[in-house]
Parts: C-alpha cells; sequence; structure tokens
C-alpha cells in the first residue's frame, strides 16, 4: 500500500470507531476526522469551504507565499514592541498592493470566484501598516495589522486549495503561462 492508501484506510478506520451508533457519520470535530488528510475530509463533505482549484505548483508556491506573509506579520509585531516604525514599513511594504500582486491574486483566483478581490483586499490593509509606520502612529500600525489578520483569518475560513491538473485549471479559466512572480 502507498502512504496516502494507508492514511486514507487508517483514518476511514478511526473514524468507524469513532461511531456513536451504526451508520452514524463521523464528527467534523473528532480526532479521527483530525487524523484524516484535507483530501479525505473534502472528499467526505465535511469541508465545507470554497475549493480554490491550483496546479501543485501553484498550491506550492501559494503555500510559500502564505508562510512569507505568516514571517512579515511575525516581523512587524516584533518591530512594533521596539516602536521600529523603519522595520513595521520595510516590512509591511513586502505584502503592500501592486500590480504584480494583484496580477497574481487573479491568476491564482482564476477558478473561486471572490477570491482574487479578498487577496487584494489583504494587500490594502497591508498599505494601511505602512502609511500608519510613516506616520510613526503606534495606534495605527495595531489597528492596520489587526485589519490584516482579520482578513487572512477570512479567506483561510472560506477557501481551500483544491489541486487540480494543468488542463482542468485551464478550464477554469486559469492561464497556465508561467507569469513572473514578486519579481522573482
Amino acid at each position: 500500500m502507498t502512504n496516502t492508501t494507508l492514511s486514507v484506510f487508517l483514518a476511514l478506520a478511526l473514524m468507524a470507531c469513532d461511531r456513536t451508533s451504526p451508520g452514524a457519520t463521523p464528527k467534523a470535530d473528532s480526532p479521527a476526522m483530525a487524523a484524516a488528510p484535507s483530501t479525505t475530509r473534502a472528499s467526505l463533505g465535511l469541508d465545507k469551504r470554497t475549493p480554490l482549484p491550483l496546479t501543485e505548483m501553484m498550491a506550492t508556491h501559494q503555500k510559500q507565499e502564505m508562510r512569507d506573509h505568516l514571517r512579515v506579520v511575525q516581523e512587524i509585531t516584533t518591530a512594533l514592541g521596539k516602536d521600529d516604525f523603519d522595520a513595521i514599513a520595510t516590512s509591511a511594504a513586502r505584502i503592500a498592493w501592486s500590480e504584480k500582486q494583484a496580477m497574481m491574486c487573479g491568476h491564482m483566483g482564476a477558478g473561486a470566484p471572490g477570491f482574487a478581490a479578498m487577496g487584494e483586499q489583504f494587500h490594502h490593509t497591508a498599505d494601511r501598516i505602512v502609511e500608519a509606520a510613516k506616520q510613526r502612529d503606534r495606534a495605527g500600525v495595531a489597528t492596520a495589522l489587526g485589519a490584516t489578520l482579520e482578513t487572512c483569518v477570512g479567506c483561510h475560513d472560506q477557501y481551500r486549495q483544491d489541486i487540480v491538473d494543468n488542463e482542468a485549471f485551464s478550464k477554469l479559466g486559469g492561464a497556465m503561462n508561467h507569469m513572473p512572480m514578486h519579481g522573482k
């Protein structure tokens, strides 16, 4: 058996042990479902978030970007504790709105209505962090950072990655050209 097959089998076996009566469906917050791969939870209909169709390469790139966004938030928080407004502005500028950011949001969200707009909203909230930092406004930075994090949580609450092949992504309106991402 492959690791994926074994994981699915074990998750399904754990779900069967978690049932209180024959035919009962596992609870979404049960230990069995927590151990199940996300693809299993989605295929069982337990993950009600909107699928965000991405190729494997795009999904990997998006996860790298999300980790960098989190790093930026950490840098901003650390700098805010030291009243280092120059560092706050520099870090926040990495996630602020730009034409390249907008292009990437549109590309990544080609198959999920509303995703691109939510992504652009996120980047615009970072603009407010930069502006507050330039004014050396501690409360303004904290408020703008709160709005940025609220957008993060809202997006993760609403969307989940759904891995598709290149052909399926293209049919959803996504172009498979390899556009430059963030100047990389």
